[in-house]
């Protein structure tokens, strides 16, 4: 009985926020607030889509996320926010990557990239420190969600890359039982919910969608994992971050 609970729960928190992320990319589409232009943008390819799939599935991400732990849905909100903040003051800027950012920092230069790194790690701390109890634990969760967001965003070279990625590295946690697989199972149902519409290349989820979403995939993990868990998964998507050119370039070469 456990078990099927268990699964239940997973189950309705994953159709939940695959509709919250459906009905908010129609909804956006619709009113297309402060003008149609302000959600369009060119891709990789130079064909224009919409934005409308990075605030869907981040609110969707949030909402659920909240359902299950409301720390987790604040992180994830703020992760989301964060990266819309960079979507709109940095859509121009072609510096990429955590170095690019602290060195203009260093030359006095705030950055959209540097208030996001900031901000998402903040929040991640944040989190870590409400799901955690041990001081080490909270920092090692704090990274996990921020490592998350930032490796998600990473991946988010190409159509579909980034919600294949929260596909693919949330399906294990719906294994587990308890908040571990619901948050995994919110994940993917915001991300499989815009995944067409991204493939098609009529819309994108932007460092919104993409920092989200892989907030609430690192808090799935912190979730599940005790203190190896999270100190493996730490030094792994820290490495990602120190080699993130070598991860978007090999994103990109997927397909």
């Amino acid at each position: 009985m456990i078990k099927r609970v268990g699964r239940t729960g997973s189950c309705s928190s994953m159709v939940l926020a695959a509709v919250l992320a459906r009905g908010g990319v129609t909804a956006l589409r619709a009113v297309a607030p402060g003008g149609r232009e302000r959600w369009e943008r060119k891709n990789h390819a130079g064909r224009t889509v919409d934005l409308c799939a990075g605030p869907a599935s981040a609110l969707a991400a949030a909402v659920g996320t909240a359902r299950v732990r409301p720390a987790v849905g604040l992180a994830v909100l703020a992760a989301g926010a964060c990266g819309a903040y960079d979507d709109v003051v940095g859509a121009g800027d072609s510096r990429r990557g955590f170095r690019a950012h602290l060195a203009a920092l260093r030359n006095g230069e705030v950055t959209s990239g540097a208030v996001k790194l900031f901000g998402i790690s903040a929040a991640g701390l944040a989190a870590g420190a409400v799901l955690k109890e041990r001081p080490l634990d909270k920092v090692l969760a704090g990274a996990v969600i921020a490592g998350a967001a930032h490796f998600v965003n990473l991946v988010d070279v190409r159509p579909g890359r980034a919600g294949a990625a929260v596909l693919a590295l949330g399906a294990p946690g719906l294994l587990r039982e308890g908040p571990g697989a619901e948050t995994a199972a919110v994940a993917m149902g915001a991300a499989a919910a815009v995944l067409p519409d991204d493939l098609a290349e009529r819309t994108m989820l932007g460092d919104t969608g993409a920092h989200a979403l892989g907030a609430a995939l690192g808090a799935a993990v912190v979730a599940g994992n005790g203190r190896a868990g999270l100190a493996a998964h730490a030094v792994a998507l820290v490495a990602a971050a120190v080699c993130g050119e070598r991860v978007s370039e090999a994103a990109r070469s997927l397909g």
